[in-house]
């Protein structure tokens, strides 16, 4: 017979496979439409009537006008399509079923009309209002935060392809007791997040990894080098957190979203200009034609690292529908090759996994989840322990840091 506990987990074990499946099945739907959607503005489109899709009237014209249709989307949806990402955090409460479409349509335009987010944030919320609206009428015992945790989890899982960061994330926040360990909290996450990831994984397999030379051995010298390049990337990113709540209230001046999105999609469309192709979209699939590059130097890389951050204030500031991860990935990979170009006696294992670790750390201050995407990009054991001792002096120089959001405005 099985102990109570066990029963227990077992179940929660068929709410957490379904919330696991769907979680992953929506997100997949709506990254497939957003690339279908992408295809035709940035490819067919543009070829038809004759125009290069990397002309400057055609980025700037095409992301203000993303911008001025996601605005109309904002103003006019019912529930103005969700909550602003730039005030809240990843997981937060579930918002009003009513405000989902609008916000899944302003997530998949954005997406495909180059707005340098991910699509984490509006999928996580999307997720945990559809598990909370209909889990609850299902299963009336789960409480609202059981749902919440649940769908996080799969919505992790099935956005990076594995179980694993849901594990490190829900192991700092749902902490053992004496009655419950910490293990019997995790089991239901854990298998709503491996249901995410293994469903995703039947249609495609999300690629971060970088064509990175291995890294052989630890090193002293090699400490010091990662230190200072993790430094020199969350100073990057503090001017990131320093600019998006000054630039937020700014533009939210306005008050008219349509306006407020319109002259945001088109300074992006300038930063697209600036930076070219790769410096547009969530920055995944630019990551890797960066990486495999042969004619990019460090002035390349630089260039691309500024203007995606720059970007990335400028889409958050706005008020576009989307996440700061991915392209906080991209560049920390850009800032990564750029040192590693400057200095070629620090391998780029280090300079890359550094860069990121530092960046994610600035945007989400989650130490875990900045392991795991430095390790994921540059997947190499020998770069774990040094990974690890890294994190020490970056955690201490972001204690007590402003988090990368803004700051919530009276209407």
């Amino acid at each position: 017979m099985l102990h109570p506990r066990a029963r227990t987990m077992l179940l929660l074990s068929l709410p957490a496979l379904i919330i696991g499946v769907a979680s992953s099945l929506i997100l997949i739907a709506a990254m497939k439409v957003a690339s279908v959607f992408q295809q035709f503005l940035w490819q067919r489109l543009p070829a038809s009537i004759g125009i290069a899709y990397d002309s400057p009237f055609w980025i700037v014209g095409m992301l203000t006008l993303t911008g001025i249709v996601v605005g109309l989307i904002i103003r006019y949806s019912p529930g103005h399509a969700g909550p602003d990402p730039a005030i809240e955090p990843l997981i937060s409460m579930p918002v009003s079923p009513s405000a989902l479409p609008g916000l899944l349509l302003a997530l998949i335009i954005g997406l495909a009309g180059g707005v340098s987010l991910g699509p984490e944030h509006p999928i996580m919320t999307i997720n945990i209002a559809l598990a909370v609206a209909f889990g609850s009428r299902l299963f009336p015992r789960i409480t609202t935060l059981d749902w919440t945790i649940l769908a996080s989890a799969g919505t992790i899982g099935a956005l990076f392809g594995t179980p694993v960061a849901a594990a490190l994330i829900f192991s700092q926040t749902l902490s053992g007791s004496n009655d419950v360990p910490m293990w019997d909290r995790l089991f239901a996450p854990l298998m709503a997040a491996a249901a995410g990831s293994l469903t995703t994984s039947l249609f495609f397999h999300p690629h971060f990894s970088l064509p990175i030379a291995h890294y052989t051995q630890m090193r002293l010298v090699d400490i010091a080098s990662g230190a200072i390049v993790a430094a020199i990337a969350i100073a990057a990113g503090m001017v990131a957190v320093w600019c998006l709540p000054r630039l937020h209230e700014l533009l939210h001046r306005l008050k008219n979203p349509v306006l407020i999105l319109g002259i945001g999609g088109f300074i992006l469309g300038i930063l697209g200009v600036i930076g070219g192709p790769l410096t547009l979209f969530k920055g995944l699939d630019e990551m890797q034609q960066m990486a495999f590059s042969q004619t990019l130097g460090a002035g390349d890389y630089f260039t691309l690292a500024v203007v995606k951050l720059a970007a990335l204030v400028i889409a958050a500031a706005s008020g576009f529908r989307g996440g700061r991860i991915f392209p906080a990935v991209f560049i920390g990979a850009a800032l990564g090759l750029m040192l590693h170009a400057h200095v070629e006696a620090v391998p780029a294992a280090i300079t890359v996994s550094c860069a990121i670790l530092g960046l994610v750390l600035v945007v989400t201050r989650d130490g875990w989840l900045s392991l795991f995407m430095a390790a994921v990009v540059v997947p190499d054991t020998n770069l774990l322990p040094l990974l690890c001792i890294v994190m020490l002096p970056a955690w201490l120089l972001l204690a007590g840091k402003p988090l990368l959001a803004a700051n919530r405005h009276e209407p």
